[in-house]
């Protein structure tokens, strides 16, 4: 399968260079491709992009005006990738957080699913360099999550998925209502009301070390309020 990973980035100068190579060294370069989205970083996070574009071929880049949100970049993503023939899409973080020794699993599990997820809440998962609170707040989130909408699904609001472009045709991106963190837990959701076939796999998330978190408790408590819009439809 031709596979899109793509990488939202907005001050990621530290990782960005480091991330590309890395996942060139777990994956074989005919199968994948690797599309940044970026929004208008002012640490010259699309200069360097440029620059490795002339080591990497299966390298893209799209920049954006300003900082538009993680919802908006991935969708730009996937529409850019549909566009451009790709057969399956995985979202991952720049900050490592998201470790690229786990995309040839992700690869290889994408062949039988429709939605792939590394998740951090089953059996083998669990996240490192967080706080006590923070991680109360991630599982509570997706405990939350899961008890609103109705969902079997333990890691509704991780990040790291992978998708088959048929169940992007069936969620419609153009119908997602999120903005913000909330966007995994709505694909996640309307894949499932989709009878997309899903499979959880267990990875260990770790915390950043450069840069900054886009994280706030004020997008968190947003994104759980739009867990009730979305399940009112």
């Amino acid at each position: 399968m031709n596979t899109l990973i793509v990488i939202p980035t907005y001050n990621e100068i530290e990782n960005i260079e480091p991330l590309i190579k890395k996942i060139n060294e777990v994956l074989n370069a005919d199968f994948f491709s690797i599309l940044v989205v970026d929004d208008s970083s002012t640490d010259k996070t699309a200069d360097k992009i440029e620059e490795l574009k002339g080591y990497y071929s299966n390298l893209f880049l799209l920049k954006r005006p300003s900082k538009l949100g993680l919802a908006s970049a991935y969708i730009d993503g996937f529409k850019f990738g549909i566009e451009k023939g790709f057969d399956c899409f995985v979202e991952l973080d720049a900050d490592f957080s998201h470790d690229p020794k786990y995309l040839p699993l992700m690869f290889e599990y994408l062949n039988d699913f429709d939605v792939v997820i590394g998740s951090r809440n089953i059996k083998g998962g669990y996240s490192v360099g967080w706080s006590f609170l923070r991680t109360l707040i991630s599982k509570g989130g997706s405990l939350y999550s899961r008890l609103v909408l109705g969902v079997p699904i333990h890691d509704l609001t991780g990040g790291f998925n992978g998708w088959k472009k048929e169940i992007l045709d069936k969620i419609d991106l153009n119908s997602i209502i999120s903005k913000g963190y909330s966007f995994q837990v709505e694909m996640k959701y309307k894949a499932f009301k989709n009878n997309a076939k899903i499979k959880e796999f267990p990875i260990v998330f770790e915390d950043r070390k450069f840069g900054k978190s886009k994280m706030s408790k004020a997008i968190f408590f947003e994104a759980l309020l739009n867990v009730i819009k979305i399940r009112l439809g």
